[in-house]
């Protein structure tokens, strides 16, 4: 595949996480982006990919039911997260941390312990466009 002028050729495993994630397949997701963040997590991405890999993993513990762990993840995840600037590596990781917030605010106001995750709510990922 060619690439448009003035693109930057994507890591497969970054791409990768993108696209599995925003399919709800949030534990391939996380084992795709693992494979990026293994070679680079004493780096200066390692905590980006590990916040990455740790909201995939919150929605896999949310679609399991399991509150209290997604919880963490999230908290966790959002820590990692905004160690970087509000756009990095074309995330827009302002809208990425809002979107953390919101699913913990979800979870906070949860009554008996449940939450209803589905199809219709999955939050998606956009990487903006080269160049930007």
């Amino acid at each position: 595949m060619v690439e448009p002028f003035g693109a930057e050729k994507l890591d497969p495993h970054y791409s990768g996480y993108f696209d599995c994630f925003n399919r709800g397949l949030f534990f391939e997701a996380h084992e795709v982006l693992e494979e990026l963040w293994l070679r680079d997590k004493h780096g200066p991405n390692g905590a980006f990919y590990k916040g990455l890999i740790q909201l995939a993993g919150a929605f896999v513990h949310l679609q399991k039911n399991r509150l209290h762990p997604a919880a963490a993840l999230f908290i966790l995840a959002l820590a990692n997260l905004e160690k970087y600037p509000p756009e990095y590596e074309r995330l827009n990781l302002a809208a990425v941390c809002h979107l953390i917030q919101k699913w913990l605010g979800s979870l906070e106001s949860a009554q008996y312990g449940k939450i209803t995750f589905t199809s219709g709510n999955a939050p998606r990922l956009a990487l903006e466009p080269p160049g930007r």
